[in-house]
């Protein structure tokens, strides 16, 4: 192995520091959601188009950010200046999203709300979509490539550490005199230093200079025709078939795990703690927390080690049936009176999106590399809008699921307690769908073929093309 495919430590990090506001983001906005419902009165229709109207508009936008930093001539290269944008306007219209006061009516903050989660998602669009292409052109080694997104996810991990405390804060009367008061002060906070961490690799990470590249103009019509082409792109993308095993079994995992992901704030507070929320403290916390940090600590070494013995594929499978374990163990350790037992599951169940993200954005550059040696063309920006696209996409189905879900088991939120037909239900899709998902996702993964052997196979036919091509 050539050491000129070693990226210095502090690239690693520098992309990394990215991946933390990429992730943090997202972490803060599942967290104040609640403050929507909970202290606004948001009626659960509402919380539903919320978080479905603008992940779709984010969905479209993401594969025309993605064409425009392929085809992007610049002597900073194809990536950071938008890097750089991005992290402003994301930054910016974040902290305004959340400025958000009761007296001025449901209807009022709906629409406020509605119109800044579009900016922040276009913002949002215009950092990740080149940032995570970024991480594909890091290096073209294959175990090179999961140290990074392992280095990446690592320091990205700590926002999922980070925000659930963000609830404690919010809820504690010391603090703030209520949620929606603790919510506005808190998003500035989060705004500005998630943008500050997000310019970051627009900084540091070096890029070459692209003006004498051949690219295709970024004008109107190439635009217009590159959405054409992004349909081709995903038709093309698709035919790829370990690619569309790596959207499919991520879309199964990662919407599984997000659609109950908010029940475990309720069946905290109802089922281990009878509705009493300032009973169940800091336990809401504690799941989110203690999971994020068995992931940063445990899972993605532990991941990272089983990928280099078995191969990323052997890795991925392992590493989702111990999940399916943890989803189990949650069943019988959710004890009324004993929130503590909940813990012994947690190292088990962060298995799931701990392995999730480190090795499938690992596998999805070595399918990249096959693309190339398929296609003659170096599609990072496509891929990774249309693997991002999956994940969005998951999200936004995972939102209004999780409203269905609420709805369909007689879920009441102005309630002070739940009927036990509510209580079973959340406990039987908390634990039930991500099994179901993540089984779906081994049996779509089982047959995955790109090995080691055969990236490298691969890698030696690309130099070979450039060598006779003379570059």
């Amino acid at each position: 192995m050539s050491h000129l495919n070693k990226v210095p430590f502090g690239q690693k990090v520098a992309f990394g520091v990215g991946m933390l506001a990429n992730q943090m983001f997202p972490a803060a906005m599942g967290i104040f959601m609640v403050v929507l419902v909970q202290d606004l009165g948001f009626p659960g229709w509402m919380w539903g188009v919320i978080f479905f109207l603008p992940r779709i508009f984010d969905s479209i936008t993401d594969p025309i950010m993605g064409f425009i930093s392929d085809n992007t001539k610049s002597k900073w290269g194809r990536r950071r200046q938008y890097v750089f944008i991005g992290a402003i306007l994301m930054g910016i219209s974040f902290s305004v999203l959340w400025q958000l006061h009761r007296e001025d009516g449901i209807d009022y903050n709906f629409i406020y709300f509605m119109i800044w989660s579009f900016i922040f998602y276009l913002g949002l669009t215009i950092f990740s979509v080149p940032y995570v292409a970024m991480g594909y052109e890091m290096s073209d080694d294959f175990h090179e490539r999961t140290n990074i997104m392992a280095v990446a996810q690592w320091i990205g991990q700590w926002a999922w550490v980070i925000a659930p405390w963000f609830w404690v804060i919010m809820y504690d009367q010391d603090w703030f005199e209520s949620a929606d008061v603790a919510t506005r002060s808190i998003a500035v906070w989060v705004g500005i230093i998630c943008m500050i961490f997000a310019m970051i690799p627009a900084i540091f990470i070096k890029s070459r200079s692209t003006i004498n590249e051949d690219y295709a103009p970024l004008n109107m019509k190439n635009i217009g025709n590159s959405f054409n082409g992004i349909i081709d792109g995903f038709k093309e993308a698709f035919k790829n078939k370990p690619f569309r095993k790596l959207c499919v079994a991520t879309f199964l995992v990662f919407n599984a795990f997000n659609t109950v992901a908010a029940f475990t704030f309720f069946i905290v507070v109802y089922y281990l703690f009878n509705g009493d929320a300032s009973a169940a403290g800091i336990w809401p916390t504690l799941f989110g927390s203690l999971g994020a940090l068995a992931t940063t600590f445990m899972v993605i070494p532990i991941v990272a080690k089983m990928s280099k013995i078995m191969g990323k594929k052997n890795a991925f499978l392992a590493s989702q049936s111990i999940s399916i374990l943890g989803y189990i163990l949650l069943w019988f350790l959710f004890i009324p009176g004993k929130p503590y037992m909940f813990i012994f599951a947690l190292p088990f169940f962060a298995f799931g999106i701990g392995s999730l993200f480190t090795l499938m954005m690992s596998m999805t550059a070595d399918v990249i590399d096959l693309d190339e040696l398929n296609t003659g063309l170096r599609r990072e920006g496509v891929f990774g809008a249309i693997y991002w696209w999956m994940v969005k996409f998951g999200f936004a189905i995972a939102g209004l699921l999780s409203g269905l879900i609420l709805s369909m088991i007689g879920f009441d939120a102005d309630a002070s307690s739940q009927s036990d037909n509510a209580i079973f239900g959340l406990r039987f899709f908390f634990s039930g769908l991500p099994i179901l998902g993540t089984l779906i996702a081994i049996l779509v993964m089982r047959k995955y073929n790109l090995t080691e052997e055969k990236t490298n196979e691969i890698r030696v036919a690309l130099e070979q093309r450039k060598v006779k091509k003379g570059k």
